[in-house]
Formats: structure tokens, sequence, C-alpha cells
């Protein structure tokens, strides 16, 4: 394609920064020292500096009554409860080569830097504690399946929406594994100042990996450390699961 705008190499994009003239806009809103919201309108991960915003509302692409709903949210007649699905990364810098298709250093799976906003992330108009991580039972076997159970809190003054999320990871892996793997979730709606037990079955299975020997999926046995929290980066409780052969 013959795109010659700055951040593109023929159609293809070459900078996951905002454009020059909205950074510009951004840095001119931010020298008034005024509360400023950024209102992102995007459909994939995009960078910029975070210190000049006091909040930032992703909106992704919406529809018809998307600008109701950004009024809402904005003024607080609704209270948000929206998590990331991918992961926003502070500049390209931190990723391989565009032209590299390996996973290393790719999404909340492999990535071992600092996300600007992490897969899984999301805030509201009130906060939650999560305690009492524990596990149905601390083995298992593939095929089987496990509850985790954590007690979550609406400590704020809203009612709201938390996303409880489950992910697991291999302590001692035979061969190179994701550094964490999303295997449940639940969204619960929560009172203000109400306290719930969270149960969310996690099937076994979910711990496997392709095996290019057997050429099939296989869950090797050994520890599997499962966290829980509101988010990829927040592991906010750790349990230890054995799986059995």
């Amino acid at each position: 394609m013959s795109v010659t705008a700055e951040g593109f190499s023929g159609g293809d994009r070459t900078t996951i920064q905002l454009p020059a003239t909205q950074r510009d806009l951004l840095e001119k809103v931010s020298a008034l020292k005024k509360p400023t919201v950024v209102v992102l309108t995007t459909g994939s991960a995009i960078s910029f500096n975070q210190d000049q915003a006091n909040a930032v509302l992703l909106c992704w692409y919406y529809g018809q009554r998307g600008a109701d709903a950004v009024a809402e949210a904005l003024l607080g007649e609704m209270n948000p409860a929206g998590r990331l699905p991918v992961t926003f990364y502070h500049s390209e810098s931190d990723l391989p080569p565009f032209e590299s298709y390996s996973m290393t250093n790719r999404t909340y799976r492999y990535f071992t830097g600092k996300p600007l906003y992490a897969f899984g992330h999301g805030l509201s108009y009130t906060t939650f504690d999560h305690t009492k991580l524990a596990l149905s039972s601390a083995s298992a076997k593939p095929g089987e399946t496990v509850t985790v159970k954590v007690t979550v809190k609406n400590s704020g003054q809203r009612d709201g929406d938390e996303v409880v999320q489950i992910y697991a990871a291999a302590v001692k892996p035979p061969v190179p594994m994701p550094l964490k793997t999303l295997v449940g979730f639940q969204r619960v709606s929560f009172k203000a100042g109400e306290t719930k037990a969270v149960e969310i079955v996690v099937p076994v299975n979910l711990l496997r990996r392709w095996d290019e020997v057997k050429n099939q999926y296989v869950v090797d046995p050994g520890d599997y450390r499962i966290v829980a929290g509101p988010s990829s980066d927040q592991p906010l409780g750790k349990v230890t699961l054995n799986v059995l052969n």
C-alpha cells in the first residue's frame, strides 16, 4: 500500500505510539494542569505518556450508542468494569522486530518486561480485596477438575463488578512453557462493602502443551503454580496444584 504517513511502512504499522498530532495535543492539554481524561478509540494496543493523563477510558471502536456509553462512564452514571484482552506495551522497543513471528517476549504469556497496561487490567469507581485463596484439592489428574476458591470484598463506596482471574504456570516444565496462562475467570457483581466467596472450576486439561514428538497435547505431571488476582500482573494469592500421572 502506498501509505507514507509517519509510523507506517506501506500498510503496516511500525510504531504503537499515538500519532504525532495527538501526542502534541495531549502535551499541550496536560501543560494546563487541569484534570485530564484520555478517551482512546482504537482497535489495538496504543502507547503514550500516561503521566499526561489523570485517567484513561478505552472504548475500542464503539457503535451507534457509544457516545452515550462514554458520557455515562465519564460522569459516573455507570461503573465501568471492562478488562483488557491484550497487553499494552510502553513502546515498540519492548517487542521483537516486526518481521519476527516468534512468540518470545510477546503477549502476557511470554512478555518479561513491565507492561504499560497488563492483560486483564481494568479499573472502576470502586476497589476490591482478594484473600483466602484455596484449592478444592491439592492434586488432580488430567481429565479431572479442581475448584479455585477466593474471597473477594468490595472495599469501596460504589456497587461494581470484579473480574476474578486465575492464572497457571508449570513450576519445572520439561520444555519451555508460557510464563503464565489464563485458565479461568468470573465476573461477579458486588454491592458496596459486600464480600463473596468466588469459586471457579478449572479443568486440569487447560494445563496442556503441544508435544512435538508425540504430535499431540499432553499434560505434564508435576507442580503448577496457581494464582488469582484482578489482572495478569497482580497475583494477589498463590497455591500449588500437583498434577498426577
